[in-house]
């Protein structure tokens, strides 16, 4: 059962608007506040039943003044059932191995980052992201979080080499996906799917009810692929409601 926290004990703050990183021509402002330290972690899981995002120690939320584009999702772990195409991508990627890891940056990491970032978001927003950048992102909380390592099967010699990692909140009714980057190289394994299908599995044999994704911003070719998994529960002024029971020209 989720412990809500008062929302009324944190100060909040508005963003200057500055060029909107999803959706061409429009700006976005953000409203957030420092997560305390004493009790980060309750206050987080209380902030992202509103529609709140973690980044390192400060909650925050989209504040546009003209477009409400940006809606919190997450996938409901009991009613999901795989499709056959995510059954496959479960099946390609099952040599990997899972290690759930402590929220410490490595340099192993790093060079997948960059990696990443290189081939799949060059030029953005994250995309000169230095090693200092990278330790805060993974080192600075004061929550429940850890990351999964996932690695081809070794020769042997040591650890497989690293594939996939995900940064990951452990909320009190689930897992809040922060942040996640995989081999470029890898492209017909489809991991950036896979890791989200798997923490689905994960979720489902810890008892967790949802898997958090972030933000889905229809329209945008960054984030419209969250809407290929179903059921996605959307977070609406009454609530959260199934992607399928929204009237088209209500999204």
């Amino acid at each position: 059962m989720t412990q809500h926290f008062s929302t009324r004990q944190l100060r909040f703050y508005l963003t200057a608007p500055s060029p909107c990183p999803y959706l061409d021509g429009r700006f976005e402002r953000k409203v957030f506040a420092h997560l305390p330290l004493s009790d980060g972690a309750s206050v987080n899981d209380s902030l992202t039943q509103i529609g709140f995002r973690r980044s390192q120690n400060i909650a925050y939320r989209p504040a546009c003044e003209a477009c409400d584009a940006c809606v919190s999702a997450r996938l409901p772990v009991e009613r999901y059932g795989f499709s056959r195409s995510e059954r496959k991508i479960l099946n390609r990627n099952a040599a990997f191995t899972r290690h759930l890891v402590e929220a410490e940056a490595t340099a192993e990491q790093f060079e997948l980052l960059r990696r990443y970032l290189n081939a799949r978001h060059g030029g953005g927003g994250m995309s000169d992201m230095t090693w200092p950048d990278y330790v805060a992102m993974v080192e600075d909380t004061a929550v429940r979080t850890h990351i999964i390592e996932y690695r081809a099967p070794s020769d042997g010699h040591g650890p497989g080499d690293l594939i996939a990692c995900a940064l990951v909140d452990l909320l009190a009714d689930g897992l809040s996906l922060v942040y996640s980057f995989y081999d470029p190289s890898l492209s017909r394994n489809s991991l950036g799917a896979f890791v989200i299908l798997d923490h689905l599995v994960q979720a489902k044999l810890t008892g967790l009810p949802y898997v958090y994704l972030g933000y889905w911003v229809q329209g945008s070719p960054k984030m419209d692929y969250k809407a290929r998994f179903r059921p996605l529960e959307l977070l609406k002024p009454g609530g959260w409601v199934r992607l399928e029971d929204i009237p088209e020209g209500e999204l």
